[in-house]
């Protein structure tokens, strides 16, 4: 009996969003910082991660240098949240440079 463990890394191009395992949000996660900054609220809503900073945490820990900015913003309800997370890659992020969607 074999005790080797199955590849870890999921990769982006085939985690479908109903996917909910830890290695398939992070790859979802990545794929998306590769593109732009990403909120908490967003993480949630369009790519199904529930838990976005233990995501951040363990993409972290694998040396990705994800940055944390705290924002204000108001969710699909209307309601106002401070301090929610705002994660990307390299520099600080301009309005113009977070994706839309």
């Amino acid at each position: 009996m074999s005790t080797k463990k199955a590849d870890q890394q999921a990769s982006p191009k085939k985690t479908h969003l109903k996917n909910t395992t830890a290695a398939a949000q992070r790859a979802r996660l990545l794929e998306r910082l590769q593109v732009g900054a990403v909120d908490t609220i967003e993480a949630r809503r369009d790519l199904n991660v529930m838990m976005p900073a233990a995501r951040v945490k363990e993409l972290r820990d694998a040396g990705h240098p994800i940055q944390t900015q705290r924002i204000t913003m108001t969710d699909d309800q209307g309601r106002t949240h401070a301090g929610v997370a705002r994660y990307y890659l390299g520099t600080v992020p301009t309005e113009d440079s977070v994706v839309q969607e």
